[in-house]
């Protein structure tokens, strides 16, 4: 009996355990998976179909770097109830309160605008015209949006994170060699040299890891849901499960493409699920319903790092629990910035490769500032309290602070002078 009673409340403890998880649960989950964007997604089919299996250790060695990162959010955002871009302005002054703002606005237009590209280039392949594809996207996150509760909000977005798993199937179609994934996947190496293509894709598979609208979405996440300081370890488990999950689905990506496409020059994630449909039907159809789940994750929560960024720096009333009568200017530019993005998509002509470059390019000069500023507010003792950033913390956050840099600057270099690394 006494066994059976230890059982009994044993269970109960950890029954209470998965409960306060699942309700704290979602900043985390949701901006590491969506950060597996139409972009990422192309990213990590043509570092697998370039490479193979090679680069699958490089990115384990990124899942703590995405955590280090997004955990000082975590704290910062349940410390302070305030959104990033308002706790720069009031930290650092109004000079570069607006050179972050503007700079993450242009860059999240920017790339709201390829994961349209990417949304429209997957429903193509089944023949749905981009216009039907734009406007359903459309009214699918104005309904998220406009019905005035953020848990919801949060749920439905869960949904769609769900749906990232779909290449988890895919990588068993394909049969993979487990023991040559082992052994190519997890011993470091480089494939080929170092030259200017691996440069290119190793920068790219960083850039589809960490990004500056992430610090702004999951703190102002953070703040719009209440997550108070006594939920930073659930809401740091949330984000740690999610890096996990992002790391965990790019490496079953690069094994479907490095097991099936292996020696194909990949330009698109699109193109990849067209030459599997060639190979099997539910393989190119998986690639693709997942493409177009990734743009939708990532328009999902692009659009709204912008909204609330600009909503706290103007005053605002920004949050999801408001109806958009209580807060019309925070869902108009909401409306206005989606619908603008997908208008540039429809535009015939439009210079849709130089627009991804000149997400590449802006993205490169923000992040190394956005981080910056990340550590200083995370080492304001007065702001932050007993949760400012400890020695060992302080020591990994810039070792990944300076790595970005200098790769940052050396991608650059490389975009301006592309034989340089030749």
């Amino acid at each position: 009996m006494n066994f059976l009673s230890k059982l009994f409340y044993s269970y109960r403890r950890l029954a209470k355990v998965i409960k306060l998880f699942i309700l704290i649960s979602g900043p985390g989950i949701i901006v590491m998976l969506a950060d597996n964007d139409a972009g990422g997604i192309t990213t990590y089919a043509a570092t697998g179909a370039k490479y193979g299996y090679n680069l699958i250790w490089f990115l384990i060695l990124l899942l703590p770097v995405a955590y280090i990162v997004q955990e000082m959010t975590v704290r910062l955002g349940a410390v302070t109830k305030r959104g990033h871009a308002e706790a720069i302005f009031d930290a650092f002054g109004s000079f570069w309160g607006w050179f972050s703002l503007i700079d993450l606005g242009l860059v999240d237009f920017l790339t709201l605008i390829t994961e349209f590209i990417g949304m429209t280039a997957a429903l193509s392949i089944f023949h749905v015209p981009p216009i039907i594809t734009i406007i359903a996207v459309t009214l699918l996150m104005g309904f998220m949006v406009l019905q005035g509760r953020y848990w919801t909000w949060e749920k439905i977005a869960l949904v769609f994170c769900a749906l990232n798993l779909i290449y988890v199937p895919a990588a068993f179609l394909v049969n993979p060699p487990v023991a040559e994934i082992l052994h190519d996947g997890l011993i470091p190496n480089i494939p080929g040299g170092f030259n200017n293509e691996f440069f290119f894709l190793l920068m790219a598979n960083i850039g589809t890891t960490i990004a500056p609208w992430m610090i702004f979405f999951q703190q102002s996440s953070v703040v719009d849901k209440g997550l108070q300081e006594k939920d930073i370890p659930w809401e740091k488990m949330d984000t740690l499960v999610g890096s996990c999950f992002t790391v965990l689905i790019a490496i079953f990506i690069i094994i479907v493409t490095g097991t099936v496409l292996r020696g194909v020059n990949i330009e698109s994630a699109a193109q990849a699920s067209q030459m599997l449909m060639g190979v099997n039907k539910y393989l190119g159809t998986f690639l693709a319903i997942g493409l177009f789940d990734a743009g939708l994750l990532g328009a999902i929560c692009i659009s709204l790092a912008s909204s609330w960024a600009f909503g706290e720096v103007f005053g605002w009333a920004h949050s999801l629990n408001t109806k958009a009568r209580e807060a019309p200017w925070f869902y108009a530019f909401y409306f206005i910035t989606l619908l603008g993005a997908g208008a540039v998509v429809l535009i015939p002509g439009a210079p849709l490769v130089l627009i991804t470059l000149f997400v590449q390019v802006i993205a490169v000069t923000l992040l190394p500032a956005a981080l910056v500023f990340l550590i200083l507010l995370l080492n304001d003792g007065d702001l932050m309290g007993k949760y400012k950033n400890t020695a060992s913390q302080n020591f990994w956050a810039v070792i990944i602070v300076s790595a970005i840099v200098i790769l940052s600057t050396l991608y650059a270099i490389s975009a301006l002078f592309p034989d340089l690394f030749k």
